[in-house]
């Protein structure tokens, strides 16, 4: 399993356009991608899940990357965050 950590620059943080965006890259992933922020956890191709976690800007995510070609898939999941999130 791979991780890294995350802060949230977006000024409205993870609301419906980008959580949906990250739901279907995820998808895409052979990766098993799990989101975790503010004692909360959530599979990344769930979007109700994501957007019910509440996350704002400047909180820390973890993203856990698991199976798979882990490696590809985290560098594709940090890609996405820096651009969109």
């Amino acid at each position: 399993m791979k991780t890294f950590d995350y802060i949230i620059k977006d000024e409205i943080g993870m609301h419906a356009r980008p959580a949906g965006m990250l739901v279907k890259e995820a998808k895409a992933l052979d990766s098993k991608i799990t989101i975790s922020a503010k004692g909360k956890s959530a599979d990344a191709t769930r979007l109700m899940a994501l957007m019910g976690m509440g996350i704002k800007k400047g909180d820390e995510v973890t993203v856990a990357v698991e199976g798979g070609n882990e490696d590809s898939s985290c560098a594709a999941m940090k890609t996405f965050f820096e651009e969109n999130l």
